[in-house]
């Protein structure tokens, strides 16, 4: 179990809903990776991701997925790809990443709290 953090903490990770609107492999990755173009909607927009869920997931299924992430992160290379957000996901059994979602389809850029 990860140290107490106090709310105000919390509170300054700013994680959104949005949905995938494209999906690449990405082969020049390190560890097996899809390429992810995320909608956040207004004033966000269009934030892209590499997200090491290949297990679970193929690129051209994720298209119309909502998706969890964390969107105030600083932008991180990864390769040749700059990642923009942190999709959220949880491991299987086996350690594979399984992504976060809404039950229901909700509007773009959902603030969770």
């Amino acid at each position: 179990m990860a140290d107490p953090i106090a709310y105000s903490d919390f509170e300054k990770i700013d994680i959104r809903v949005g949905t995938i609107v494209d999906a690449q492999p990405f082969p020049e990755a390190r560890k097996p990776a899809i390429k992810l173009w995320v909608d956040f909607g207004p004033p966000l927009g269009v934030k892209r991701s590499s997200a090491q869920i290949t297990v679970h997931y193929a690129p051209d299924r994720l298209i119309g997925r909502q998706v969890v992430a964390v969107v105030n992160f600083p932008p991180r290379q990864i390769g040749p790809f700059l990642s923009e957000a942190l999709v959220l996901g949880v491991p299987d059994e086996n350690g594979a990443v399984v992504l976060l979602r809404p039950d229901i389809p909700v509007p773009l850029g959902g603030r969770m709290f």
